[in-house]
Formats: structure tokens, sequence, C-alpha cells
């Protein structure tokens, strides 16, 4: 099929769709990006999409392995976000990390698609990811000059004060729940000024844990996650390791619940 239109969602695990499962759809999520390319396929069936997204990236792999294979697809539109996994690091070089990151918009704006970046999540209300919330804010500060200087959309994500809301959270805390991703396709969407049909799903009720079953909760998400994403690092391994891009070519997908 050809396609007059077409999307390319580049990145990590959030525009991969992680916390947002679906066992039916490859490498069994769908995310917020999916969400999108539904609803402006539904406006327009001339829209194709390409999800070039693997979870654990950081910006060096996103740049050299998904700009290219961007580029060839000849996009009209795409979405980058990436540095959430270099942010978590020990150690990084921000400054040094975003001229790179200014290289590959430029190369993906070159192209005459429109070109929508994001600030990152300001962390403030974790105790644990919390401590980069410097580094983000310098990332968020060179976004926003890289999206300047190649006419780029942002999606300003530091600025969503709703996703404080931890009922917007997997389990992990570390990634959107299926709630979180929906409600992020709809902020994309008023961005890119598309009118949408997208229901956001009901919250559950806010739990209010006392003293003790907190502590209990931080101990088992510490075990569950904290400690496996550790190992991890320790290791130089990671989640997306066996992982391909979900949609490599340009697709049609069909709306769902």
């Amino acid at each position: 099929m050809t396609f007059t239109k077409r999307f390319v969602a580049l990145g990590d695990s959030f525009t991969e769709g992680v916390g947002d499962y679906d066992p039916s759809l490859p490498n069994g999520v769908r995310g917020w990006a999916d969400r999108v390319a539904e609803q402006l396929m539904l406006a327009d069936s001339g829209w194709g999409y390409a999800n070039l997204a693997i979870r654990g990236k950081k910006i060096a792999q996103v740049l050299d392995e998904q700009v290219d294979a961007a580029v060839a697809l000849k996009p009209t539109m795409v979405t980058l976000y990436a540095g959430g996994n270099d942010i978590l690091r020990p150690r990084v070089d921000i400054d040094a990390l975003m001229a790179g990151y200014e290289a590959g918009v430029g190369k993906l704006a070159a192209t005459g698609a429109d070109v929508v970046l994001f600030t990152g999540f300001d962390s403030v209300a974790s105790a644990v990811f919390g401590k980069t919330r410097g580094r983000t804010a310098i990332y968020n500060e060179w976004v926003r000059e890289i999206a300047d200087l190649h006419g780029a959309k942002i999606v300003d994500y530091w600025r969503m004060r709703d996703f404080r809301d931890w009922r917007y959270w997997d389990a992990d805390r570390l990634h959107m729940s299926t709630a979180g991703h929906t409600l992020m396709a709809k902020k994309v969407l008023e961005v890119l000024q598309a009118e949408d049909v997208i229901d956001l799903p009901a919250l559950p009720d806010l739990a209010v844990l006392s003293r003790r079953a907190a502590m209990v909760a931080n101990v088992r998400w510490a075990r569950e996650y904290l400690g496996p994403w550790i190992g991890r690092r320790l290791r130089g391994t990671s989640s997306g390791d066996a992982l391909s891009p979900k949609y490599p070519q340009l697709t049609g997908l069909h709306a769902t619940a």
C-alpha cells in the first residue's frame, strides 16, 4: 500500500509502549504512539505508521540504529524521545550527548518531515528517580534549544502535572500505565492540533496506605523492579537486547478500545 502521509516513531521504552501491555501485539505492548497513529488513520486513511523504538536504548543507540532507518521511510512526521536511560546512569555528560542529539534531529528535519520532540518528565515526586531531576532540567533546556533551531514541535512532558498522579504509572514506577499512555496520546494529538475520539479510562480509587503498608510496598517494588534494573546496568545488558522494532516498515493500524 502507498501511504501519502508517514508517521515514524523513534526512541526507547516510552515510545515502544512499555507499561501499556497487550500480548496480541508485537513486543506485547501498545503505547501512546500506536494510539496516536490509530487516531490519525481514523481521520485520514492515507497515513502509514512505523515504530522503531526499543526499550532500554540510550541516545547514541537511538541515533545510530533508528535515524537513518527513519529517513529511509521518507517520513512526513517523526517523533523522537530518547535520553531517559542515559540520565539514569551514574555518570553522564548531558552536553556531549545533546550535541549528537541535535545532529540527529537536524538529519530528520532535513527530510522535510514535521519533527516532534519531548521534554523529560519532572520526577520531583519520586524518592528514587527525583535525584536525577537536575539532569533532566538540563536535558530539557537542550531540547527546547534544538527544537527552536530546527523548527520542531515540543510535547512538554515536564509541565504535565497530571502525571504526578501515580495511577498513570505502571507497577514498576518507571513507565506509564495504560491510562498514562492513553493520556499521553491525547496530549500529543493536542500538540499536533489533531482531533481524537479517545476515551480516557476511569482511574481506580487512590489507595491510602499506612506507613507500614507503604514500607512493605516499597520493599516489594525494590525486589521486583529496582533490583533487576540495577542488575542489568551492572551486567551491561538491557531488557530490549533480544527485541526488534514493533513496526519496522510502514503499516496501517485499526483503533481498538
